[in-house]
């Protein structure tokens, strides 16, 4: 029979000082000389994490009632637009979001800004109700005055993603950045053997209400990501190539820190935000033992002609080779960059590590699964 243990039994360990809790990276080393059956006798607790770039993020803000009260409609943050149709003093500003189409200031500032402390212009207008009769209002106000500051993004920790090239004359400027003309260089954004929904692929220890570090404090899982797709390919070492699964977060940004939330500007393309996400993996058995073992060499993802129009699949590559930082395509040497920092992801790993080991955080039984059978949908316009 087949050893198995749940995470209760593992959150004992941590509580009596116990349990063994290692780095993705170090399971994948260790990998090489031990089964799966020697690991989990070995390791309680896998920490993972990935630092890069998701555009799909934001935060929701309580501002607070005025005197007289005041339901925000038309309102801007630094004069980037959020939305205000959620209630009176409650609004919503996505990472992405600009005043103008190529501004290079936009929502992922504001939300940095804010984490840092600062203060932070907020201009709104209204047409006024009985209930409601203020018209308008400009004035400062940084974390410590609002009420909640709420960072929910509806798709982080992509499980696995393209590799981008470009093989027209051109340099396009893309959300995977500058991509050289002919080939002239290759982009890819996920931390390997360590990015968190590699070492669990098949989900059965991440689902609905798993506790994760994000943006330097304790988070949640939320929902499954927008985009949350199961339909992709699996390789023989049973890691899906290409982007697949998603993941929905939520955490409170007055306890973030910009080490691990940072706002960006992609050339000519627009802004983004780094987040920084770790999830621990118990290891409940012989399965997930060989799962977070995985090695960049066994994780495989495909390399996607960005410059085309139409993402046309050109080859499949490994994160051995992409880390090395030259892949070959039919015949030619391309540089590669990661947009990912795996630098900062084995941060927070440790920072997870050491915060399990030293008892402050205990892992979660999800509350309820993800869907099995999940693709996407492309939009079809009628119009």
């Amino acid at each position: 029979m087949t050893k198995k243990r749940s995470i209760e039994e593992i959150n004992e360990k941590i509580r009596n000082g116990s349990a063994v809790v290692l780095t993705a990276e170090q399971v994948s080393a260790m990998g090489k000389e031990k089964t799966p059956a020697g690991i989990m006798s070995s390791v309680d607790v896998v920490t993972t994490a990935t630092f890069g770039p998701m555009c799909s993020s934001g935060a929701f803000i309580n501002f607070g009632h005025t005197t007289p009260p005041m339901r925000m409609e038309k309102l801007t943050l630094n004069n980037v637009p959020a939305y205000g149709g959620v209630a009176a003093v409650d609004a919503y500003i996505g990472a992405t979001e600009t005043a103008m189409p190529h501004d290079t200031y936009g929502g992922a500032h504001v939300i940095e800004d804010l984490i840092a402390g600062k203060e932070v212009l907020l201009q709104a207008s209204a047409k006024g109700t009985d209930c409601y009769p203020r018209t308008e209002i400009k004035t400062l106000i940084s974390k410590s005055t609002i009420n909640e500051f709420i960072m929910f993004n509806p798709r982080n920790a992509y499980q696995n993603y393209n590799v981008a090239v470009n093989s027209t004359p051109k340099i396009k400027f893309t959300y995977m950045g500058t991509l050289l003309p002919a080939f002239g260089n290759a982009n890819f954004s996920t931390s390997g053997e360590l990015s968190p929904l590699l070492n669990d692929p098949d989900l059965r220890t991440i689902g609905i209400g798993t506790r994760i570090f994000i943006g330097g404090t304790t988070g949640y899982v939320a929902w499954n990501g927008t985009q949350f797709n199961t339909g992709k390919p699996m390789n023989e070492h049973g890691v899906p190539i290409g982007n697949a699964a998603t993941l929905a977060v939520i955490g409170d940004a007055k306890q973030m820190d910009t080490r691990f939330i940072k706002a960006a500007y992609f050339e000519k393309y627009g802004v983004s935000i780094f987040i920084g996400i770790g999830i621990p993996v118990p290891v409940i058995d012989e399965d997930i033992a060989r799962r977070v073992s995985v090695r960049n060499s066994q994780i495989e993802t495909n390399i996607i002609d960005y410059g085309s129009g139409n993402f046309e699949i050109l080859g499949r590559i490994d994160y051995e080779r992409l880390f090395s930082g030259e892949i070959s395509l039919n015949g030619k040497k391309i540089r590669t960059a990661p947009l990912s920092s795996v630098k900062v992801a084995r941060e927070i790993a440790e920072i997870l590590k050491k915060e399990i080991t030293e008892k402050r955080f205990l892992l979660t039984e999800p509350v309820a699964a993800f869907p099995k059978t999940s693709g996407l949908r492309k939009l079809e316009i009628k119009l």
